[in-house]
């Protein structure tokens, strides 16, 4: 079963995979303003204060991708680490998103089922975090349908493919994924 799960992750690397920013972590010190901007408005959407201004951005990528075809695609967000962060940050940034694009909003239909450790505080077993399904899926809602997936931020990818397979597991087509940021360590 793992290696049927790491290859159908691996398999969800091969889809549609856009970011919106590059991100630093702060240990990379020789970053400009830019890069320093990027990272607060990364900061402040997490802390769920930037919503709006992601919302926007994030409606004119989908529109460049999607175009009309929006207004049969499904957005969701993968699942922050516990349901009250989840809520802080994609409630009102889902329902944003839809509005201003006219895509499905996914957000009801996905609920973090139990806490876990963000993926960054989880690197000494990145097996159980690639395997654990840490939300809970209204399997009839996605089935047959097209979904976009949103995160954050991706480093490797792992939440974002465990979230896409799982999804497919529901019968859902999961088109690929759009990220506020990529993680990038060298400027």
């Amino acid at each position: 079963m793992l290696m049927a799960m790491d290859k159908n992750i691996i398999g969800q690397a091969n889809k549609i995979m856009v970011w919106l920013m590059k991100y630093y972590p702060v240990r990379i010190k020789n970053v400009g303003e830019q890069q320093k901007a990027d990272r607060q408005t990364i900061w402040n959407f997490k802390d769920g204060r930037a919503y709006e201004q992601v919302a926007q951005m994030t409606a004119r990528h989908l529109q460049e991708l999607f175009g009309s075809r929006l207004t049969s695609i499904v957005f969701t967000c993968v699942p922050a680490s516990t349901q009250e962060k989840n809520e802080l940050r994609y409630k009102r940034f889902s329902e944003r998103v839809c509005e201003l694009t006219h895509a499905i909003n996914g957000y009801p239909h996905m609920q973090v089922s139990a806490g876990r450790l963000a993926v960054h505080e989880h690197r000494k077993d990145e097996t159980e975090a690639r395997t654990a399904q840490m939300a809970d899926y209204d399997t009839d809602f996605f089935k047959g349908k097209d979904v976009l997936l949103f995160d954050d931020i991706i480093t490797k990818g792992i939440s974002y493919a465990t979230t896409a397979d799982n999804l497919e597991a529901c019968g859902a087509n999961v088109l690929g994924g759009l990220f506020l940021a990529k993680t990038f360590y060298k400027v």
